[in-house]
């Protein structure tokens, strides 16, 4: 089956201590995109996880 037109509004983004972003997945719901963001921050690194919109970045 082809997934391609799923909609996967919601990102995960990381931001590594030299300011630079990474999309790190697109996800079907905030609640499923948070999860992972938190996973992600609940190991100690230094980078920050967030999670947006498609289409509303923060600046």
């Amino acid at each position: 089956m082809n997934d391609s037109g799923a909609v996967l509004p919601w990102l995960v983004v990381r931001q590594d201590d030299s300011g630079n972003r990474y999309r790190v997945g697109r996800y079907a719901t905030r609640a499923e995109a948070q999860e992972i963001a938190d996973s992600l921050d609940d190991r100690g690194h230094k980078q920050l996880y967030w999670v947006e919109r498609i289409g509303q970045s923060v600046q």
